[in-house]
């Protein structure tokens, strides 16, 4: 009998610090973030400047930026995303996709599901679809359905510290659903690359989902550069929309802001609460720096203008500005925006397929193919002006 070995490890219990994502030790050249990286800021925060107040002039100061960037939103917003785990393994039999993770002793499995083209050429690149797919099916697509409630639940705040993730780490019990959910994703992609047999090529994924799961897809594309094209549908506030555009768009109570959301749901992080019951001006970030962690990859925005409740133009100028800093780093076309007349939620206009064909010929087949527009819908405007108060460099 062959013993596994990946599975042995998990029958020794550890006695280990955990590692973290972006709290990894940092090249000389970056410079350390300040021990309170907070100050009052009503504009959207400068993603080309360091918390220390030094300047981004290079791709090499912007990588660290990006380190930097991730580590204040799992300080501040999300919750700390644990790093490699003591163990990962799995398997594939049928449809079924087995993930099983050990940490400290401790263990939990999990089982995506992967629906095969029926056509295309193995392997295949795949899509991960958070709680269901609701964007069309792309040709040649394997579409990988993951279950991301049984990592991190998300029924109301009674869901604090539930779900998988927390079994393995219950030390974690303040961190926020969405950071668990990307956590899981980057457990799938562990397992995918170690299975041939599952006919997935690992380089050519991307991952999305709508309106909540939806803002758990722009998180794990944020935070695993693995990760090539990411597609948030719908995600509203704590998603492609910035926090403080919402709060100035709550007219009459009728879009979503972060003092509502912390009280609806454990998507975010426990510490999260006191910027979200005060003021999120005091935040060092805002989610233009979080699709900003995106790049250079894909990124396409999918929205909605019919539901205020989800903050359309909160999520347009909060993209809008992101776009500055795809530009910086010379690829503008790698963030596209669709935004569509009112709809359903969650629904799928066809007038966008042609959009979301684009990106993914772009980033998952290696096509040449138009992905430069951002096109919002009505007669919805942003004023830079009265947001923006820095330039956005050239980066070399």
């Amino acid at each position: 009998m062959r013993l596994n070995l990946s599975a042995l490890i998990c029958l020794i219990p550890a006695v280990l610090s955990i590692p973290f994502e972006g709290f990894t030790k940092r090249p000389n050249t970056c410079p350390k973030t300040p021990v309170n990286a907070t100050r009052y800021d009503a504009k959207l925060p400068d993603p080309f400047m360091f918390a220390n107040g030094r300047p981004v002039k290079t791709l090499s100061d912007f990588a660290c930026r990006q380190r930097e960037v991730s580590e204040l939103f799992q300080t501040f917003e999300l919750g700390a995303k644990p790093g490699n785990p003591d163990s990962v393994f799995g398997s594939i039999s049928g449809p079924n996709l087995t993930v099983t993770v050990c940490v400290h002793g401790r263990t939990v499995s999990f089982t995506p599901t992967i629906a095969y083209p029926a056509n295309g050429t193995a392997p295949h690149p795949a899509i991960i679809a958070l709680g269901g797919l609701t964007i069309p099916a792309p040709s040649g697509v394997a579409i990988i359905i993951y279950n991301n409630d049984d990592i991190g639940a998300q029924l109301d705040q009674s869901s604090r510290d539930q779900g998988k993730f927390f079994e393995l780490y219950p030390e974690l019990g303040a961190n926020g659903a969405m950071v668990a959910w990307a956590w899981g994703i980057s457990r799938i992609l562990d397992v995918l690359e170690t299975l041939p047999e599952a006919n997935i090529n690992t380089k050519k994924i991307a991952v999305t989902g709508c309106s909540r799961n939806g803002k758990g897809a722009l998180v794990a594309g944020a935070l695993d550069s693995r990760i090539a094209l990411t597609i948030p549908q719908e995600s509203g506030s704590g998603g492609t929309a910035c926090w403080r555009l919402s709060d100035y768009e709550n007219h009459n109570a009728s879009t979503q802001t972060a003092s509502e959301i912390v009280q609806e749901n454990v998507w975010f992080a426990t510490q999260f609460d006191d910027f979200a019951n005060t003021t999120v001006d005091m935040l060092p970030i805002d989610h233009h720096m979080l699709a900003g962690l995106v790049a250079p990859r894909g990124l396409l925005v999918i929205d909605n203008i019919g539901y205020e409740w989800l903050g359309p133009w909160s999520s347009y100028g909060c993209m809008k500005t992101a776009h500055r800093i795809f530009q910086a780093l010379g690829v503008s076309d790698h963030l596209g925006y669709s935004m569509s007349p009112s709809h359903l939620h969650c629904s799928f206009p066809s007038n966008q397929g042609p959009e979301l064909q684009a990106f993914v010929d772009k980033f998952l087949f290696d096509k040449i193919s138009d992905t430069n527009f951002f096109n919002p819908a009505g007669n919805i405007t942003f004023d830079d002006a009265q947001w923006v108060d820095w330039s956005t460099p050239h980066l070399r």
